[in-house]
């Protein structure tokens, strides 16, 4: 008997190797992977040092007091935010499903019911042909019932590695969804940000607007005594009134985009339309705090979608690994254990009615494998896929950072050369009037000049709008703007796993 059984061994393990080695040589047809570490430049442009300003927290970074309270109300209220944290949620199921596939599958019942075999049957001559008793003076019923009460046992043996792989592929993702919320969160805040900084450039516009319609009707009433002493045409008094009734309808204009950029705040903070409190005053003045960009390999671990991106490419290795250990035997067992009786009050007499169960199988697959295979050059395929999305990531995040950078530089001398022309252009008005009133000038100069002088004054409001923006989205470009300590930080081989992902792992 034991020369039987050691026969079989040998020539199960000699089939189990010649899988292994099949098995094992699909997987070195796969060719040479790309690589996954993306070549980042040793320093960004203008460098500022090592000091990153992504490490400060939004509510450090922007210091305007009605500006916070929006964004405290949309991290609470917004709905795109409040939807991703259910699928964080899901995300978090999925993990402990592929956890439950490691450890046994026990359940446990009972169960009745009634047979009846037919006497022209196997069974049935079975039964002609035994006693017809089955204790002393009771007879074996024609119909006979069927009590139990067991537990069954079912455990795949994971010695690949395969579920255990399948399961840090799930906590993976898992983490890579709260990047994801940490993501739309920075998203959520620069987005409030700069529509903040343009609703208060958008009243500032509107009191140049306002400024400059007193200035013109001022101007048109001087002009109409002018033609009244006949030193000037109607047609001097027609411009000057066509000037000032094309600001008083571009002053709607204003307002209805004050209007749509408060209900665009409204719905980012998740509420109804209503309006928004800002201060609007000293906007030309206004200034965020300096940008310190940090080394290009700090993106790595500060940007969420680029740790998300590490954190898929992680993952997918995994599920290579788990697609590779198919190939392999997989050692399955299953064991029963219960009482079972024809009544139900000797169903608990042990250990007559005890029974009981156990099978041990070791399955390798040998014809039919393209399944297997396609699986595994799939997970192959979504592995390089997943190193190129990477590469890609980082190198959108490092050109972002890039051109916010140089947009804060050049914003910056374009804003310092278009005060100076505003000013130059708020001394002409005054000059063109003067020489206006002393028949030294036409009127179409003091036209022309206080037209230049408004449009000058609205791009430099629209000039500070973009550069303030140029600021929030460097801020963003450098991972800032999220709540860190929830974040975490790292790269995916050093990352400190939170303790709710040590738990769903289960200590394996």
């Amino acid at each position: 008997m034991k020369q039987n059984l050691k026969t079989l061994l040998r020539a199960f393990n000699f089939v189990c190797l010649i899988v292994m080695v099949q098995g094992c040589s699909s997987v070195l047809r796969r060719g040479s992977l790309p690589s996954s570490d993306p070549p980042l430049p040793p320093n960004f442009p203008d460098a500022s040092g090592p000091k990153n300003s992504a490490v400060i927290g939004w509510q450090e970074y922007f210091k305007d007091p009605n500006l916070k309270s929006l964004i405290s109300t949309a991290l609470q209220n917004n709905q795109e935010l409040n939807i991703l944290i259910q699928e964080i949620e899901y995300a978090k199921q999925d993990v402990r499903l592929t956890r439950g596939r490691i450890f046994p599958f026990i359940t446990a019942g009972a169960t009745t019911g009634i047979d009846k075999v037919g006497r022209h049957t196997a069974a049935g001559a079975a039964e002609d042909n035994t006693a017809n008793e089955i204790a002393a003076g009771r007879a074996i019923p024609t119909n006979t019932p069927n009590f139990g009460f067991g537990g069954d046992f079912d455990w795949e043996v994971d010695i690949w590695r395969k579920l255990r792989n399948e399961r840090d592929a799930a906590i993976l993702r898992y983490l890579g969804t709260q990047e994801g919320r940490n993501f739309m969160i920075t998203n959520i805040v620069s987005e409030i940000a700069r529509t903040y900084y343009e609703l208060v450039g958008l009243d500032n516009q509107l009191v140049i607007l306002k400024r400059t319609i007193e200035i013109q009707q001022n101007a048109l009433e001087a002009v109409k005594l002018q033609k009244a002493n006949a030193r000037v045409t109607e047609l001097a008094v027609r411009r000057f009134e066509a000037e000032v009734l094309k600001n008083q309808s571009r002053l709607f204009k204003i307002q209805q985009q004050i209007t749509v950029t408060e209900n665009r705040l409204n719905y980012l903070a998740g509420r109804y339309p209503q309006p928004v409190k800002r201060r609007s005053e000293g906007f030309d003045k206004l200034m965020l705090s300096p940008i310190n960009t940090g080394l290009p390999v700090q993106l790595l671990r500060n940007r969420p979608d680029v740790r998300r991106a590490e954190l898929e490419l992680a993952a997918t290795g995994l599920d290579v690994k788990a697609a590779a250990a198919r190939f392999y035997p997989a050692l399955s067992i299953q064991a029963a254990l219960g009482l079972q009786s024809f009544s139900l009050g000797s169903a608990f007499n042990a250990p007559a009615s005890v029974m009981y169960g156990a099978a041990a199988n070791l399955m390798a697959p040998l014809i039919n494998r393209s399944a297997i295979k396609a699986a595994f050059l799939g997970a192959s395929a979504n592995q390089i896929k997943a190193i190129y999305a990477y590469q890609q990531t980082v190198l959108k995040a490092y050109i972002e950072t890039v051109n916010q950078l140089a947009q804060i530089k050049n914003y910056g001398k374009s804003y310092d050369l278009k005060s100076q022309q505003v000013a130059a252009l708020n001394d002409s008005i005054t000059i063109a009037g003067q020489l206006f009133f002393n028949a030294r000038a036409d009127y179409t100069e003091v036209l022309f000049t206080q037209r230049d002088a408004l449009e000058s004054k609205m791009d430099l409001v629209e000039l500070k709008q973009e550069q303030l923006s140029a600021f929030v989205k460097a801020y963003k470009a450098l991972g800032g703007g999220y709540n860190r300590a929830a974040g975490g930080s790292g790269n995916t081989t050093q990352m400190a796993v939170p303790k709710v992902v040590g738990e769903l792992r289960g200590g394996n």
